[in-house]
């Protein structure tokens, strides 16, 4: 049995899932990377060192294991964009961020084995997923959703320019409580020698449009954080601890706004 995540089981409604901090290839898809692919540059690097104390917060917390280039944790699994007429990456990415190739000539996968790794991969971290919000929402009659993400600060593929320190996805505002976003936007804005953005390119992925069901009691926002705050971008993608413990208040500060806010409709 494959170990797709690490699961950390909580005790209040909030819920932080980290769908690409994992690094584990298999042997069988590792050989066919290109070089530069095989550097994982793409990882959201350190995401689960940064956001450590959230356990303590009494959060649940699912991390993955696996690389998102095995498969990417926050795409539709049909393989639909999320931003059409935007630069994608696939269900299965075939290109880096640095718009490079991901497999050396002949070895990106087919239909089959795209297939196999949505079940072998992508289903059961979507199912633990499912689980506990479902478990968070049925005890305490609201969830709130947390996808924590970083990437690099500097993406010509994606977007241009510098991308803002931080960056708040709620599917325009269709994942989550206008109210919930407006209160972690304004910690996010008010936070010293840092910018931020709410639904700027990124808006949220498939985990934030999927689960944000506000009408169901399920509340999704989604940070997507630029990698220049806390880490040393580029190999050997160092953990930088003077920036990251500017940064660590902050997503406290939002983490505990999601718990009053979700505590105060119990």
């Amino acid at each position: 049995m494959i170990q797709t995540h690490v699961f950390t089981a909580g005790d209040t409604p909030l819920v932080v899932s980290a769908p690409h901090v994992g690094t584990y290839v298999p042997a069988a898809i590792l050989g066919r990377l290109t070089p530069e692919a095989a550097e994982l540059a793409d990882t959201d690097w350190h995401i689960e060192r940064l956001y450590d104390f959230a356990r303590g917060l009494g959060a649940s917390v699912i991390a993955a294991t696996q690389s998102r280039l095995v498969i990417d944790l926050n795409r539709d699994p049909s393989g639909q964009p999320l931003y059409p007429g935007a630069s994608n990456t696939e269900l299965c990415p075939l290109g880096t961020f640095a718009d490079g190739p991901v497999y050396r000539h002949g070895g990106a996968p087919d239909g089959a084995e795209i297939a196999a790794r949505v079940e072998t991969c992508w289903r059961p971290y979507h199912a633990a997923l499912a689980a506990e919000l479902a478990r968070a929402r049925a005890r305490f009659g609201v969830a709130v959703l947390w996808d924590a993400h970083s990437i690099v600060s500097r993406a010509p593929r994606f977007f241009a320019g510098t991308l803002p320190d931080f960056n708040l996805g709620t599917a325009d505002g269709a994942s989550c409580d206008p109210a919930l976003a407006a209160r972690v936007h304004a910690i996010l804005a008010a936070a010293p020698g840092f910018s931020a953005v709410h639904n700027g390119r990124f808006k949220g992925g498939y985990i934030t449009r999927h689960y944000g069901q506000p009408a169901d009691g399920v509340h999704a926002l989604q940070l997507e954080m630029a990698q220049s705050a806390y880490m040393v971008e580029g190999p050997p993608f160092a953990w930088d601890p003077e920036r990251a413990a500017r940064v660590r208040p902050v997503l406290e500060a939002c983490l505990g706004a999601c718990l009053d806010w979700a505590r105060a409709r119990q």
